[in-house]
């Protein structure tokens, strides 16, 4: 697990191959990240967008861009959390991500940006 905080937003990562979705014949490695944001703050916030930025062993280089995470923009209350799961497929079986989350402090609508540790992917065999 990997954890990171910004403005007292807690952002923890855990990671897990799934070996269900993927096809390491084809270059095909399906991961699945949970991720848990922990509102240690006093405020209301709400989450309105995110920026991933996915590095492939292979060399490429991805940006993912878009509006909350899996089709909602959650509000999270002092001293309550927010977790979900969502995947991520690689050519290689080796990666890492990394981004942020803009939120916005329901008071004020007082944008701030929420760093995502930077994270690996790694197709378990690669290991050894």
């Amino acid at each position: 697990m990997i954890t990171a905080s910004t403005r007292d937003i807690q952002v923890t990562v855990q990671t897990e191959y799934q070996p269900k979705y993927s096809s390491p014949s084809d270059d095909h490695f399906v991961f699945s990240y949970r991720i848990r944001i922990q509102n240690n703050s006093e405020y209301t916030v709400q989450l309105i967008s995110r920026f991933w930025d996915i590095y492939d062993a292979d060399g490429t280089h991805r940006q993912v861009e878009g509006e909350g995470v899996v089709g909602e923009q959650p509000f999270i209350a002092p001293n309550q959390a927010f977790e979900y799961v969502s995947g991520c497929n690689l050519n290689s079986g080796i990666g890492k991500m990394k981004g942020y989350y803009i939120m916005e402090r329901v008071l004020d609508n007082r944008p701030f940006k929420v760093i995502v540790p930077e994270f690996s992917m790694i197709f378990p065999p690669r290991l050894n």
